[in-house]
């Protein structure tokens, strides 16, 4: 049976610390707008209080989480068990984006390893704590995560990462406002 909780508890705490992966959606305010979807990896979530997350956002193909968030602030996480016992969490919240280099980027880096590629980090206010029994997700077997993107990132280099985030990450594929100051990576490589 499904379970709202009023906080993230040590116990959830425990839970979700422990999943590999976990998927954020958002969505613009157009009817017409695209959903996006996205998962996520490289132990890159950090559960700052009861109430509140943050993940480091890497350069990726599209910025369509960064502009939906920078236009509504809409997100749900959602962790799904792989292993024997079954169990999905959704977190729903308030985001904000704080692109590479702003001074509230610096100071949540603290939590985080740098990483090759880093664009923002996104801190969500959480709003709904939610977990369901996810009987119908298929066991999986986590064998690593990949190295592919933090070493494409890596070869880049930070002038070749800005450019990419300049000319690929300006915009959602629905126009919206992406990644504002991409030169601010520049310090990470």
């Amino acid at each position: 049976m499904a379970k709202v909780f009023e906080r993230i508890d040590d116990r959830l705490r425990a839970w979700i610390e422990k999943q590999h992966m976990f998927f954020v959606s958002t969505a613009p305010l157009a009817a017409d707008g695209l959903l996006n979807c996205s998962p996520k990896g490289y132990d890159s979530l950090r559960i700052l209080n009861d109430h509140e997350i943050a993940y480091l956002d890497l350069t990726g193909s599209g910025i369509e989480t960064v502009a939906h968030l920078q236009e509504n602030g809409r997100i749900v996480f959602m962790f799904c068990s792989f292993e024997q016992a079954p169990r999905i969490v959704r977190l729903h919240g308030v985001g904000t984006v704080f692109a590479a280099g702003t001074p509230e980027f610096e100071a949540m880096m603290e939590n985080f390893k740098p990483r090759p590629g880093m664009r923002s980090i996104i801190r969500v206010t959480l709003t709904r704590i939610s977990d369901s029994c996810g009987y119908g997700v298929p066991r999986y077997e986590f064998l690593g995560d990949r190295a592919t993107l933090e070493e494409y990132w890596d070869r880049k280099g930070a002038e070749e990462t800005a450019e990419y985030q300049r000319t690929c990450n300006a915009a959602s594929v629905d126009g919206l406002q992406g990644i504002c100051a991409p030169e601010r990576v520049a310090a990470y490589g």
